[in-house]
């Protein structure tokens, strides 16, 4: 009383049926207890893991919610950074473009302008030998204000000290005697041929004489 039960062994009888000529043969059948059965049939106590607190489990939510949007942060950034190389990169690129051909278009307007030179050398000459010619003058009228209108603008040349940006100083020559005052050193006292600019490039020099 009050301890634990023996344990139980049951044990069966039976009785073969064999060949009606012989004998029949009775048998036992011992079956195992049923606390060794209990014993046998129970698996190994294991260690249980720790519960899970609820807290914990948002923690590691938070955690990994984070994480992830520091890395979509950096990979944010990164395409943002390489967008905006790109962007300055083309507008660099349009930029030497428009850069370069103007200056293409300026250098093929300098050529074109270059070519009308001559001509106006030629009207200078007429004028210089028949100032009176009404043709001769129209013809210069003509030709500067086709200059003015494309760009074409004179070199300032004579009583101007000599600028070797824009002058060209092919002889010197005295101080005139007449002069009051004096000009200084390298004034331009005449002008051989006439020099002109292209905007702010200068198309040729102009062909001077300096005094002393």
């Amino acid at each position: 009383m009050g301890g634990r039960d023996p344990p139980c062994t049951y044990k069966f009888t039976g009785i073969i049926m064999q060949d009606e000529n012989k004998p029949e043969k009775e048998v036992e059948i011992e079956t195992v207890s049923v606390d060794t059965a209990k014993n046998s049939t129970t698996a190994p106590a294991t260690d249980a893991p720790a519960d899970i607190t609820p807290d914990a489990a948002n923690d590691d939510e938070q955690n990994n919610a984070a994480a992830e949007l520091d890395a979509l942060k950096a990979e944010f950034n990164e395409l943002n950074d390489k967008y905006l190389r790109s962007v300055a990169e083309l507008e660099n690129t349009r930029r030497r473009a428009a850069l370069d051909a103007e200056s293409r278009a300026r250098n093929r307007a300098m050529n074109v302008a270059k070519e009308f030179l001559p001509v106006m050398d030629a009207i200078v000459a007429a004028q210089k030998h028949a100032p009176d010619d009404a043709g001769i003058q129209s013809m210069a009228r003509a030709m500067e204000s086709a200059f003015a209108q494309i760009g074409i603008v004179k070199i300032d040349s004579v009583g101007q000290v000599l600028n070797p940006q824009f002058h060209n100083a092919i002889q010197v020559v005295p101080a005139p005697a007449d002069a009051n005052p004096a000009p200084a050193p390298n004034t331009i006292v005449s002008e051989m041929q006439a020099g002109y600019m292209f905007g702010d490039s200068v198309l040729r020099t102009a062909m001077v004489v300096v005094c002393k």
